[in-house]
């Protein structure tokens, strides 16, 4: 944070004025040395933010639940923007998660990605650059400190015409070659959630804008931090690059038979190296991925589209009933049925 011109000038005419004027005998008003009025106005400056950031995260707060009374997860009429509330901890849930920016307005979250273990809380933001299964865990949450969240879906379009448009964006090397990252969020940033929110009060300005606030954000991100590991994932012939275009032919294509050969084809890599990289990135091994693929959609199917166990796993991809049941029992702890009527029962 720099002390401006202006604020040394007008320092230095406040301690030259101070001794204008003085009658004999008289002794000047005392002042702080100019190096302490510096110190001071920049310390001003930090509780100023600091006051804004504390403010602006209450605000968010106040409208998530506003929106959210109770605990639930809202798909708001604003494409891409996701409100989550729990009201109480949770045990460890399987997801299937796409690249996205999640910010916590208040209560604690415990996330693992492939082999990595990824935690945050309030005032923080987690971004994912790519397509990844996780297991998450709420910790402390209750009705009264209920566990609040907002999310926004990256668009990868987005990013690369902001890249496109501003090529000194995040030209640093990245810290990691992981696609996921938390960082402290800012007071821009929160002041873009926070206009975000208030579109959904005027439904009528959606369309105009909340695509420009998108944009916003996406560059706050970018701009930010962790901007060079998704510059990383977002520059075409990294090798981060051709795994992400990977994992997006295999979401496409989850129902496919694989071979590894024709996928490695495809990111321009030898069968081994492009296991190794895969591997690196996710945590998991492609055969891997493409089943947590299959199971998540089976789960989804089943939960949300009353499919049964058997029609779920043909639609997969699956052709055996037995092996869909006791790899779906492996992943989520319970075979189909028993896990939907556990799921709907809660």
């Amino acid at each position: 944070m720099r002390l401006s011109i202006l604020s040394l000038s007008g320092a230095l005419l406040l301690a030259s004025s101070s001794f204008a004027g003085l009658k004999e005998g008289e002794q000047p008003v005392e002042t702080l040395p100019l190096e302490q009025s510096a110190e001071c106005s920049i310390s001003g400056d930090f509780m100023m933010q600091c006051a804004d950031f504390n403010s602006l995260t209450d605000m968010i707060k106040t409208q998530i639940l506003r929106l959210l009374p109770a605990q639930g997860r809202l798909e708001t009429s604003v494409a891409g923007l996701t409100l989550t509330r729990y009201d109480d901890a949770t045990s460890p849930e399987r997801c299937l998660c796409s690249p996205m920016l999640a910010f916590v307005a208040q209560g604690f979250k415990r996330s693992f990605y492939g082999d990595r273990e990824t935690n945050y809380g309030k005032g923080q933001c987690v971004v994912l650059g790519i397509d990844v299964p996780g297991i998450f865990q709420i910790d402390g949450a209750t009705r009264e400190v209920p566990f609040l969240s907002l999310s926004v879906r990256l668009d990868n379009q987005i990013i690369s015409h902001l890249f496109a448009e501003m090529p000194t964006l995040s030209e640093a090397n990245p810290a990691s070659s992981s696609p996921i990252g938390v960082m402290d969020a800012n007071p821009e940033l929160l002041d873009a959630f926070r206009r975000l929110l208030n579109l959904l009060e005027s439904p009528e300005r959606i369309p105009f804008f909340a695509p420009m606030i998108m944009r916003e954000i996406h560059f706050f991100i970018l701009s930010g931090s962790l901007g060079a590991q998704l510059r990383l994932f977002s520059t075409s012939g990294t090798r981060a690059y051709q795994i992400r275009r990977a994992i997006s032919w295999l979401r496409a294509n989850y129902k496919a038979s694989l071979r590894i050969e024709n996928l490695a084809d495809m990111a321009h890599m030898a069968p081994s190296t492009f296991n190794r990289c895969f591997r690196r990135v996710t945590g998991l091994s492609p055969l891997q991925f493409q089943k947590r693929l299959r199971l998540h959609e089976a789960e989804r199917l089943m939960l949300v589209e009353n499919h049964d166990a058997m029609s779920a796993a043909l639609a997969v991809g699956y052709e055996s009933g037995s092996q869909f049941t006791r790899e779906y029992k492996r992943l989520f702890g319970a075979p189909p049925r028993q896990d939907m009527e556990r799921r709907r029962a809660g």
